[in-house]
């Protein structure tokens, strides 16, 4: 799409990723319930951080998105264990780095296959979701000091997963959307590349 290596824009999209961590890691903490159901408030910031990367890929390459995950990982754990603990940290770090380089590597795949915009981020909704999420709540409160969430972690990790997925589905992928065409607005398609498709009324493309 638009391929850019500026440093500038690079620190900024680092820094982006690092402000979504910590702000659903320190989300995590608050847990609430719906219909029976236990879940906390990081499942509208999480879906962020699967857009976030593939908007770093579009706007840079895989050697240069790999480079903003690395910059992003240990200052994540750092500021996501002062914002919660350390676990959330360390659980934190470990479910982005692994998710997020899947991300890279496997779903570049999609988007140098398709014009469209919206299959990688739809794949990478459900994919990167399952795993980040498991790895997280696993690392995260399996046996932890918080007895509510040590008790419930797996019941909660499912219906984190489902809810992201929905939210990601439901409001996220349509503005997404709409914030590609404006990129592409402004910077244009990049080369050899017709751009990306204009959106249809439901989320759909050209």
């Amino acid at each position: 799409m638009f391929r850019n290596t500026d440093p500038g824009l690079v620190a900024k999209l680092a820094v982006f990723h690092i402000l979504v961590i910590a702000l659903a890691n320190y989300t995590v903490q608050f847990p609430a319930s719906l219909l029976g159901h236990h879940f906390t408030y990081a499942m509208f910031v999480f879906p962020l951080v699967i857009l976030t990367t593939d908007l770093t890929v579009r706007l840079s390459n895989q050697k240069t998105a790999r480079t903003i995950v690395g910059l992003a990982y240990i200052p994540a754990i750092l500021v996501s264990a002062w914002l919660a603990d350390w676990r959330i940290g360390l659980a934190s770090g470990t479910a982005y780095l692994v998710g997020q380089l899947l991300d890279i590597t496997v779903f570049q795949r999609i988007r140098e296959r398709t014009t469209a915009w919206w299959p990688a981020p739809l794949v990478s909704t459900f994919f990167a979701n399952i795993l980040d999420t498991y790895t997280f709540f696993a690392v995260a409160f399996h046996r932890s000091a918080d007895a509510f969430m040590a008790g419930h972690w797996l019941e909660i990790a499912h219906a984190d997963l489902v809810f992201k997925i929905v939210v990601s589905i439901a409001l996220f992928l349509p503005a997404y959307g709409l914030l590609l065409n404006a990129l592409k607005k402004r910077f244009g398609p990049g080369p050899g590349q017709a751009g990306v498709p204009k959106t249809r009324a439901g989320g759909g493309t050209g």
